[in-house]
């Protein structure tokens, strides 16, 4: 009887265990495309713009994100209510489903904007880092955004490093170009992801302020815009969260706003 007991005990216990990591599962919104972002119509438009996401290698594959890789993360429903505010806030002919590219092929030079999330974790081979020059020397444009904090900081200049090792990352001036080309921006605050729901903090790790940095070109062109510390793909993926504050989603619509038009007219 007693050992009928603990079975059950044991039985009770895993299935908690269990419940409790699905729950943590759908309070974090892992990518799943059939459930959060259905295909959207006409996917495969002929359009003047199409939102790119890069497919990158990671270091420490697996753990957090298993086999999809961190450059998944907030994929695809980012990418695709994004476009839907696109739509709404400019007369840019998007497609309404986003491409994914990488760098072993040369798909990458048929999009002018590229973006890449959690770069803080990527692993750029040399052969990727010169066709990433490549693409960026000839007019190509890196958005970087989510990755926080001075490790991961550490490992995307890394990567940076193998792609321009003779060009420096530097802070992007208030009164930059890049930030009016749409919309006027003179208050570039943090802009926290989910996980601010649930743990009240707006930054994570020890990134404790937004910096918004780039890359230059020689004609003081930037080909890379980072933002460090901040999560836009969060706020564009939470615009329909009633708890996800209007004040983020907003601010980052507008700064990928300015960040697409300045990329296709520089």
């Amino acid at each position: 009887m007693r050992y009928s007991k603990r079975i059950l005990i044991v039985i009770v216990l895993f299935l908690m265990v269990g419940v409790a990591a699905l729950g943590f599962q759908r309070r974090m919104r892992f990518p799943n495309p059939e459930d959060d972002a259905p295909i959207p119509e006409n996917p495969d438009e002929k359009t003047e713009f199409v939102f790119a996401r890069l497919e990158y290698p990671q270091l420490n594959v697996g753990g957090y994100w298993g086999r999809r890789g961190s450059w998944t993360t907030d994929y695809p429903k980012a990418d695709r209510q994004f476009v839907i505010g696109l739509k709404r806030l400019s007369r840019i002919h998007a497609r309404s489903k986003e491409e994914v590219v990488s760098l072993d092929d040369d798909r990458i030079f048929n999009y002018p904007w590229v973006y890449a999330v959690e770069v803080g974790h990527w692993d750029l081979t040399q052969e990727q880092a010169n066709r990433l020059r490549e693409y960026l020397l000839r007019g190509g444009f890196l958005m970087v955004d989510d990755f926080h904090g001075s490790y991961e900081w550490e490992v995307f200049a890394a990567g940076m490093s193998k792609v321009f090792p003779d060009r420096p990352i530097v802070d992007v001036p208030a009164d930059d170009p890049i930030n009016r080309s749409v919309y006027e921006i003179t208050d570039r605050f943090q802009l926290p992801g989910i996980q601010y729901l649930y743990t009240g903090r707006e930054w994570e790790y020890d990134g404790y302020d937004a910096r918004w940095r780039g890359v230059y070109d020689d004609k003081g062109r930037i080909m890379v815009a980072i933002c460090h510390n901040s999560d836009l793909g969060d706020a564009w993926e939470h615009a329909d969260e009633p708890q996800y504050p209007e004040k983020w989603t907003s601010q980052a619509y507008r700064l990928t706003l300015n960040y697409i038009v300045y990329a296709m007219t520089h």
